[in-house]
């Protein structure tokens, strides 16, 4: 029986020039998949893990008052890579955008509990470690910090959209 080059499988189809486009690899294929799933799931196991060990902190805190556990608790909510107003959280919050500041200005619980994540309604950083000065080194540490989780800065303001999608992580009854 002769059979000629052309009628007889090779023994290494990867070897052989062809005209059509080589098949992708299995790594090929998944690495797409991989990209397009969203990073926001990876984000949140991460943070819940922070989020369950202060919210038990939060809610036997001796000295907290129930408006800032609720603060604190709203505050758990904002992912890292956002930031959020004090107005836009005592919207949620149904209070004042003062009272947010001043329990942001108290939170015995920063960075965990991330108050840095709080601005001015128009972006700026406002303040931060109960200091509001323009010229202040905490108001560096603060940009610092929102820099480092992917906040980006233009003109001295955070750019992006004001994060809203607020929830009051870990409510106990009557708390």
């Amino acid at each position: 029986m002769n059979s000629s080059p052309a009628q007889s499988e090779p023994t290494n189809p990867e070897s052989t020039p062809s005209s059509e486009s080589p098949k992708p690899k299995p790594t090929q294929t998944k690495t797409p998949q991989l990209q397009k799933q969203p990073i926001k799931p990876i984000i949140k196991q991460k943070e819940s893990q922070i989020q369950q060990k202060y919210l038990h902190r939060i809610n036997t805190h001796p000295t907290l008052t129930p408006y800032r556990r609720r603060v604190y608790r709203t505050l758990l909510s904002v992912p890292p890579g956002r930031w959020t107003t004090y107005s836009a959280m005592a919207k949620y919050l149904d209070s004042s955008a003062r009272a947010v500041g001043n329990a942001m200005r108290t939170n015995p619980f920063a960075p965990e509990v991330p108050c840095h994540r709080v601005l001015a309604a128009d972006g700026s950083l406002g303040g931060y470690k109960g200091e509001w000065k323009v010229d202040g080194t905490f108001r560096d540490e603060k940009r610092m910090r929102l820099r480092d989780e992917g906040v980006v800065f233009l003109e001295g303001r955070a750019r992006g959209s004001c994060f809203m999608d607020f929830e009051e992580l870990g409510k106990k009854r009557g708390v």
